[in-house]
């Protein structure tokens, strides 16, 4: 039987089949969440997320054959519209900045309380970027370290970046410092259909898949400050 519209299919992808099989019966209490597929490793991720077209993928980041990140990047290309949902017991910023890179809409680590999965699988399908708070202060961090590298190469005279309007730089800004869209629209009086118009307009003009990577771009490259 075809889902409700409303309802997110999900795939769960984790070479732990105890944590997959927990992860299915907690995720199966809530009404508005489908399980539509599970996966080992980050080969049978590519393949079932382009069998089963899930809305959200959720994915662990060390996996044998392919890993998340890896098989997080082909999915991107492959099934663009899946939203993919790092869930790891990995805090190392190196494997963040690489799912940001490789197009994950968030990154939350393992320890975190069951509804909060649920949640991020949420905000995530809604468009939202999502980070564990200690990741969060661990990008944050390198942002404001790559602000103030003296040794970062500036653009050359000859490489014409993208031109964001001031309204662009200024809602960029705020999702470097970690706003919700919510959080956007309340702060420059605008609306949060605005807020996403606008922050899918950044995205096209950066050719990024996600907010956090834009961030991350933006800053490397002096657009912004993330500090200011």
């Amino acid at each position: 039987m075809t889902p409700p519209p409303d309802v997110i299919r999900v795939l769960i992808v984790d070479d732990h089949a105890l944590y997959r099989r927990g992860l299915q019966t907690v995720l199966g209490t809530e009404d508005d969440i489908d399980i539509v597929g599970e996966a080992a490793d980050g080969v049978e991720a590519v393949d079932q997320a382009e069998e089963k077209l899930p809305d959200v993928i959720v994915m662990d980041v060390g996996m044998p054959k392919r890993g998340g990140i890896d098989a997080c990047r082909v999915i991107k290309q492959r099934v663009p519209s899946a939203r993919i949902l790092m869930l790891t017991s990995s805090d190392d910023e190196a494997n963040l900045f690489e799912a940001v890179r490789a197009g994950a809409n968030g990154y939350l680590l393992k320890d975190v309380p069951p509804e909060e999965v649920a949640a991020g699988i949420r905000a995530v399908f809604h468009g939202q970027s999502l980070i564990s708070p200690m990741m969060a202060s661990k990008l944050l961090t390198e942002f404001a370290q790559m602000s103030q590298r003296a040794s970062a190469p500036a653009p050359g005279p000859g490489l014409e970046l993208p031109r964001l309007t001031d309204r662009e730089l200024g809602i960029l800004r705020l999702v470097a410092r970690g706003r919700l869209n919510r959080e956007i629209a309340s702060e420059l009086f605008i609306s949060e259909n605005t807020v996403r118009n606008h922050i899918r307009n950044i995205l096209d003009k950066l050719q990024m898949h996600s907010r956090m990577e834009a961030a991350m771009y933006a800053v490397r490259q002096r657009l912004i400050d993330p500090d200011e």
